[in-house]
C-alpha cells in the first residue's frame, strides 16, 4: 500500500507521537521509511554592498552547528525505527521553511504517504507562526497523515 512513507520531526514532544504512528504504520504494512527534519533559514544578518549575507548564517560554524542539532533530533528516531525493524534514512533539510523541505524531500524520495504532526494553532498565533501542516496538506500531491 505505502511503500515509502515519509515522516516529518521537529524534535518537540508532539512530533514524537506521529514518529510513533508513521513507525507503527510502516511496521505493519513493511514499508520503507525516511526520517525528516528541516531546519529552516536562519534570520539573515546584515548585507554587504553585494548582497552576501555577514553574521552567523555564513561562518563556518553555522552547517557544523545546524547539522549537529539536526543529529540529535534524528538519532532518536533512528533508534526507534530500528527497535522496530523498520528501514528507516535520515534526512535533514538545511535553510528551507518546513513545508517546503517536506514537500521537496517527499517528491524527490517518490513517498507515497507523508506523517507529520499540528500543533493544532488557531487564531492570532496560526496567523503570525503559520501552519506548516496546512500549507502540507493544500500542496501535497500525496496522501498526508496528520497527527495531533
Amino acid at each position: 500500500m505505502y511503500a515509502r512513507i515519509l515522516i516529518a520531526i521537529d524534535g518537540s514532544e508532539l512530533s514524537l507521537g506521529g514518529l510513533e504512528q508513521g513507525l507503527m504504520l510502516a511496521a505493519q504494512l513493511g514499508s520503507k521509511v525516511d526520517l525528516l527534519t528541516v531546519s529552516e533559514p536562519w534570520a539573515s544578518g546584515m548585507a554587504d554592498i553585494q548582497g552576501w549575507a555577514v553574521g552567523y548564517e555564513s561562518g563556518p560554524e553555522y552547517r557544523a552547528e545546524r547539522e549537529q542539532a539536526a543529529n540529535a533530533i534524528l538519532q532518536p528516531c533512528l533508534d526507534r525505527a530500528a527497535a522496530l525493524e523498520v528501514e528507516a534514512e535520515p534526512v535533514h533539510v538545511l535553510d528551507r521553511f518546513a513545508a517546503d523541505g517536506i514537500l521537496e524531500t517527499a517528491d524527490e524520495r517518490q513517498a507515497e504517504l507523508i506523517v507529520m504532526t499540528s500543533h493544532g494553532r488557531r487564531g492570532l498565533t496560526r496567523v503570525l507562526l503559520g501552519s506548516q501542516s496546512a500549507e502540507v496538506l493544500t500542496r501535497s500531491k500525496i496522501p498526508v497523515l496528520v497527527v495531533r
